[in-house]
């Protein structure tokens, strides 16, 4: 075995703090949201129209953080980046219709959830993959192709799957998918490829800017259904909670089933459980209504806890493996 020395150990351990921080730090800022539009709905109720905006504000950063390479992954690893994405189409969405029959939801909390399930990968996924000693690359690749392919599929899904509980226009959410998203992130690879160093340099911003977006959308959301969270907050909590929690377990058995390597399984884990929430929640709020758009915002809060301790846990497995190696 090779050990390093104490610099190296620092070094490593200065990223892995960082990520921490902003891991834990990040659904505490959205849950402060989530307090403000609860505690003083009148506070923020009129900026209804800022959602779309907001969301785009945050694709737009998104896009700033991608580079062609990331996209080239999927010309020489196919497999994986392609599994992972179906699995995150597929199983996030079967799994919101079994919380919903296990927990016998109402129509709105119903259309809530699957529309969770129906969203593509959280932006927030290649920090926890990171965390995780997952595969940091393939979770970038992921990320992004679902992404570009939300404007077609997730409003397919959800018009498939939540239709039945609330009236969906699926057309208009194809359309404003596609504003909010598609465009945004095509834009901010545009200004990456042709200003690299502004760029660089407003990349350690980029994630607060993100945050403080989806923090913003969630006290808009939480304060059109301030009088229904009392009687609904522990019912969405349970749903998103099993919902995650299933997600990641099943994502993990998708990539041991088909022979890929422990990084890759980690981070098809977290691409399935972890949703972008934020897009979920101000779709909803548009298209269904408020209580539809509760499971959104709660899962941003509740995914990057869950996260960081998915992370721990991949950490604490690893180091209990290399105590059991033999010393060479």
């Amino acid at each position: 075995m090779v050990n390093a020395g104490p610099g190296t150990t620092t070094q490593a351990a200065a990223p892995d703090r960082s990520a921490y921080v902003a891991v834990l730090l990040f659904p505490l800022l959205v849950l402060a949201g989530g307090l403000v539009g609860f505690l003083t709905p009148g506070a923020v109720s009129g900026l209804s129209g800022w959602i779309n905006p907001l969301l785009g504000l945050v694709m737009f950063g998104m896009g700033l953080t991608l580079r062609p390479v990331d996209f080239a992954l999927v010309a020489r690893r196919p497999l994986p980046v392609l599994l992972g994405v179906a699995a995150q189409y597929v199983v996030m969405p079967l799994i919101a219709l079994l919380v919903v029959f296990l927990l016998r939801l109402p129509p709105e909390l119903a259309a809530g959830v699957i529309l969770v399930g129906c969203a593509p990968g959280g932006t927030a996924s290649n920090v926890v993959a990171y965390l995780a000693r997952g595969d940091v690359a393939l979770s970038v690749a992921m990320t992004s192709i679902s992404t570009l392919l939300a404007p077609l599929l997730t409003p397919l899904l959800t018009l498939w799957l939540a239709g039945q509980y609330l009236p969906v226009d699926g057309g208009a959410m194809a359309w404003s998918i596609t504003r909010i998203v598609l465009v945004p992130v095509v834009l901010g690879l545009a200004v990456r490829l042709l200003l690299p160093g502004l760029v660089r340099r407003a990349l350690p911003v980029l994630p607060w800017v993100s945050v403080a977006a989806i923090s913003l959308i969630v006290a808009i959301v939480v304060s059109a259904s301030a009088d229904r969270i009392v009687e609904a907050g522990l019912l969405v909590l349970a749903a998103v909670a099993l919902h995650n929690v299933l997600g990641l377990t099943l994502g993990h058995l998708v990539g041991t089933l088909t022979g890929l390597p422990p990084a890759a399984r980690r981070t098809i884990a977290v691409e399935v459980g972890m949703q972008n929430s934020g897009l979920a929640a101000g779709l909803a709020a548009q298209y269904m209504n408020p209580l539809a758009a509760l499971p959104g915002a709660v899962f941003s809060v509740w995914h990057n806890l869950s996260g960081a301790v998915f992370g721990l846990v991949c950490r604490r497995a690893d180091a209990r493996a290399a105590r059991r190696l033999p010393e060479s």
